[in-house]
């Protein structure tokens, strides 16, 4: 699979669907000009029913309303229009949205993955260290008895006879289950 988030489907325009707020506003102006021009001619209508009023005249204040009413519909049809228009474009936004969305969370997986892999190593590195520090002291502690049995007069041969004789119960029955180590 390749590292390319869009799936085939899609036309290679990568500006289209990596867009802020400001073109994704100037582009849908620009695809659907009639409904801001119906929003205008709506307000415009509004505006002067409402002077007419002031001033009087019920006449224009009705054909206003009735241009309202028409600005209204015009609008409306521009919305149902465009939208099944660019319904195909909207079907591409939301399968890239998934496609992104997908993306990101195994960049995250591999993450997490590469996070626990890292710390997995320095937990093993952690216990090898503690683990010659053990044997460090052990065997520093065996050279520091075999050093006083010497001085006070013992020889080494029989100081390291003596220490395999004092082998733990449990170090004894896991010879026997387990064999020599």
């Amino acid at each position: 699979m390749s590292n390319n988030p869009l799936p085939s489907s899609f036309d290679g325009n990568s500006d289209f669907y990596e867009e802020n707020r400001w073109q994704k506003f100037s582009r849908r102006l620009k695809e659907e000009p009639l409904i801001p021009l119906g929003c205008v001619l709506t307000c415009m209508a509004l505006f002067g029913a409402s002077r007419s009023i002031r001033a009087g005249d019920h006449n224009r204040t009705n054909r206003m309303f009735r241009a309202r009413i028409y600005a209204q519909g015009f609008t409306l049809v521009a919305i149902v229009a465009g939208s099944m228009y660019w319904q195909t474009d909207r079907q591409k936004r939301k399968e890239f949205d998934v496609a992104v969305a997908e993306r990101k969370a195994k960049e995250k997986n591999e993450a997490w993955i590469k996070e626990l892999e890292a710390r997995d190593e320095e937990e093993k590195e952690l216990r090898e260290l503690r683990r010659r520090r053990a044997e460090g002291r052990q065997a520093i502690k065996k050279e520091e008895k075999i050093l006083e049995q010497v001085d006070s007069g013992k020889g080494a041969s029989s100081v390291v006879e003596d220490e395999e004789r004092k082998k733990s119960v449990l170090e004894s029955v896991q010879e026997m289950v387990w064999g020599k180590k």
